[in-house]
């Protein structure tokens, strides 16, 4: 039997009896429920363009949306993210929380200064593509893709030289095999997460996520939102853990069944 006390680091599993007393208490109030995508709603696959939800995850989800403003805030753009859900979230974040569908100015402004990136790893893509990195371009972020690189330690040595001398006002952060790129002061995720719970008026919030991206909610969280890591990691600041995606329909079946005990 699995130890649902404090295996990662100091931090509890989501269905610890700490974990299931802040379920409760984050549902006696108007709650926001937010979650990443790939690694965290669906497992992280070898091709990312086969990632979907399961039906299981969806169609709890979609139950959810009916008693609690959901949102899924990933680090893909919206309009590859829209086609893997299977379902219609209250709100739709993509690009690491700074594409919204209803701010197309303010999304062709981030997109825009990352040009001066692009010419300048125009020249660099045969030296990345020869060791298995792949570029992609979500708009408003670039994501050097090496899950499929033959060797990690080259993929990342020719990751480090295309970016070497890269134009000022470039932030750079690794994921999960990927390193990812964006405009310098683009909203995070944390941003898109504050956004929403004032958007929504909502009294608390829960996220979860798995990477680094997801990071800054977890250490900018206030006390009492729900912050859950998927995967065992004892640096995350996030207060609860699940051990992987395939543990996250059952939460959401938790969710769902909470709410549904409680008065409409």
């Amino acid at each position: 039997m699995r130890d649902l006390g404090n295996e990662a680091g100091r931090r509890p599993h989501i269905f610890s009896a700490e974990g299931e007393a802040a379920l409760a208490q984050l549902l006696s109030q108007r709650a926001l429920l937010a979650f990443d995508f790939d690694g965290t709603l669906a497992p992280i696959v070898a091709q990312p363009a086969q990632a979907r939800l399961s039906q299981a995850v969806a169609a709890r989800l979609a139950a959810l949306t009916t008693r609690l403003p959901v949102a899924v805030i990933s680090g893909r753009s919206l309009a590859d993210l829209r086609q893997r859900l299977g379902f219609a979230p209250t709100y739709l974040v993509g690009n690491h929380g700074a594409e919204h569908a209803d701010e197309p100015e303010v999304a062709q402004a981030w997109r825009a200064a990352l040009d001066p990136l692009r010419a300048h790893l125009q020249g660099r893509q045969e030296r990345l593509l020869a060791v298995g990195v792949g570029i992609e371009d979500k708009g408003l972020s670039l994501a050097l893709h090496h899950r499929l690189a033959a060797s990690e330690g080259a993929a990342l040595a020719a990751i480090e030289e295309a970016l070497q001398g890269r134009p000022p006002g470039i932030d750079v952060f690794a994921g999960k095999r990927v390193v990812n790129v964006v405009a310098s002061g683009c909203p995070d995720k944390a941003d898109a997460m504050f956004a929403l719970v004032a958007r929504t008026g909502a009294e608390t919030a829960l996220f979860a996520g798995d990477d680094v991206n997801d990071e800054p909610v977890f250490e900018r969280a206030p006390a009492h939102w729900l912050t859950l890591r998927v995967g065992r990691d004892a640096a995350s600041r996030a207060r609860f853990y699940l051990d992987s995606p395939t543990e996250m329909a059952m939460l959401l079946e938790r969710l769902r069944q909470r709410l549904e005990r409680q008065p409409r």
